[in-house]
């Protein structure tokens, strides 16, 4: 279980007490956001791709869809989501559990811009019943060499 790769990684930077887990399901984002009692909005998703051989994950607001042409422009190829066998093999973590924390070697976080409009996200930590508590900068900063895009649509809408 990836959980446990991801509390000790978040046990080192001080933020191992912000992890909750939960007696339910929080695999998606209308069960996380059930689960923490808050909007789905403010769950962090993390989706994982293929991108030339390798897996990259970017990270984006609960009510974000990542935009194929912005996807196309910025990387220069079609997105291509990882199957859940592939995300376990490259990324390390199982989907529903996905997480931009204790990933394997080489893979690349993206964190979308949708997230920087919340004081408090929700990322899973490692698991399909867990979630994190941080601010869009905390999350940054646990993930150092991640990059802020704007890759997503459908989240302006609401505003």
């Amino acid at each position: 279980m990836s959980i446990e790769r991801v509390r000790p990684y978040l046990e080192q930077r001080g933020m191992a007490e912000r992890i909750t887990e939960f007696d339910v399901s929080s695999a998606t984002v209308e069960l996380a956001a059930a689960a923490l009692g808050c909007e789905g909005k403010r769950i962090a998703k993390t989706l994982s791709f293929m991108l030339e051989n390798r897996a990259i994950l970017i990270v984006a607001a609960g009510d974000a869809k990542v935009d194929n042409r912005k996807y196309k422009t910025f990387f220069g190829a079609k997105a291509k989501m990882l199957t859940p066998e592939e995300a376990v093999e490259l990324v390390g973590h199982a989907v529903g559990g996905v997480c931009p924390f204790a990933v394997n070697e080489g893979v690349k976080v993206y964190l979308d811009v949708s997230l920087r409009r919340f004081d408090t996200v929700y990322p899973a930590a490692g698991s399909s019943n867990s979630a994190v508590r941080l601010t869009p900068d905390e999350l940054a900063a646990l993930c150092p060499d991640a990059e802020w895009v704007d890759l997503c649509k459908a989240w302006q809408d609401e505003e």
